[in-house]
């Protein structure tokens, strides 16, 4: 993506303040942030339901602009990179939200698009049965599922716990801030952010010099749920952060569970009442996660090659069906974007070849836009 496009990105971003599904209407409606800034004095006419106050904002790019230059200074001196909506490297299951931020700061070495994703969120006054739990749970997940990323909020409590037991599990592992990058909060948690950088990293919607202030944290949640196939909940009380992160994953779509706890403890009654009213699957263990989200055919998968199985269940495909197969048995579970930018297979094409394949009975589609390769 070209430095101007991420330079009226960020600026717009900083324009709309910070309201996302304003900014992604524009964003997606001209085509992108440079676009926005070049038919600028002419949003009112394009795009129906502009208020005055956004007009006139639109009007006025020179403070924003610098921001985003100094940002972007910043971002190429410290090894963050900057990545705007239409960029490839850009979170594919976030893009799908309809709230996504129109670019994210990204300091890390994971692949934010990889085949799995899970997101742990709890209390922070969590309790040693959450810790324990949390701890369980992805010891139990490593064994199952090898490759995974997982996704937090750095914070206190079950959080914290998430990021330093999958570090230890030899997972890679990605905090989301309610802050820039220029800085960690807590700080007592500087040295596990650090040794996320090197086996996962750290994202942020927000630019540097940006407080850590309390409605940072209610935005945060819902990066949390959008990078992620399914939201966990190991511990929350009635009212907290986490229960917000469950109920945006649900409405995005995607798979919430929740650990039960004991009845009356005032710890476990965010997940119990998330269980009791259907909006979370009771799990107690990793297998039953695997089993809840689909993801049992890896576990097959891999079960199969240590047995020396040779499969060849799949029809004769043509070369192009056959680049979409080899992509999905390298990494599966894939959005419909992620794999027109891999296999350089045009959208309206890719998704005739889907659907020849899901006829083939080589596919299946998934909620959410994804794909997964059949057994």
């Amino acid at each position: 993506m070209s430095s101007q496009e991420t330079l009226c990105t960020l600026a717009l971003t900083r324009m709309v303040g910070f309201n996302p599904r304003v900014a992604l209407h524009l964003y997606r409606s001209l085509g992108g942030g440079q676009a926005v800034y070049e038919q600028r004095n002419e949003v009112g006419s394009l795009i129906d339901g502009c208020t005055p106050r956004l007009l006139e904002s639109l009007k006025h790019w020179d403070e924003a602009m610098a921001r985003a230059e100094a940002e972007l200074e910043f971002a190429a001196g410290h090894g963050i990179k900057v990545l705007a909506l239409n960029d490839s490297d850009y979170p594919g299951r976030l893009r799908d939200c309809d709230d996504a931020p129109l670019a994210v700061f990204y300091k890390g070495q994971a692949d934010l698009n990889q085949q799995r994703v899970v997101a742990i969120v709890g209390t922070r006054r969590c309790t040693s049965y959450g810790q324990d739990l949390t701890r369980r749970f992805i010891t139990e997940l490593k064994q199952l599922c090898p490759q995974a990323l997982i996704v937090s909020g750095l914070a206190y409590g079950i959080d914290i716990c998430a990021h330093r037991q999958a570090l230890q599990s030899g997972y890679e592992t990605v905090g989301v801030l309610a802050h820039g990058l220029d800085t960690i909060y807590p700080g007592h948690h500087r040295e596990t952010a650090k040794a996320m950088v090197a086996q996962g990293g750290l994202l942020t919607e927000y630019m540097t010099q940006t407080e850590p202030l309390p409605n940072n944290f209610r935005q945060r949640n819902r990066i949390v749920a959008g990078l992620a196939d399914a939201t966990v909940v190991v511990e929350s009380a009635a009212r907290g952060g986490a229960l917000i992160t469950a109920r945006i994953a649900q409405d995005y779509g995607r798979d919430v569970l929740a650990f039960p706890g004991a009845v009356g403890a005032s710890g476990s009654e965010g997940c119990n009442h998330l269980i009791r009213d259907n909006k979370a699957g009771l799990m107690t263990s990793a297998e039953d996660f695997v089993n809840a989200v689909g993801w049992q055919s890896e576990r097959q998968r891999r079960q199969a090659a240590d047995k020396g199985i040779e499969r060849n269940l799949f029809p004769e495909l043509s070369a192009d069906e056959q680049k979409v197969v080899d992509l999905l048995q390298v990494a599966n579970d894939l959005q419909l974007n992620i794999i027109s930018v891999r296999t350089n297979i045009s959208i309206g094409q890719l998704t005739a070849l889907l659907f020849q394949l899901e006829m083939k009975g080589v596919v299946k589609p998934l909620a959410g836009g994804t794909y997964h390769l059949l057994l």
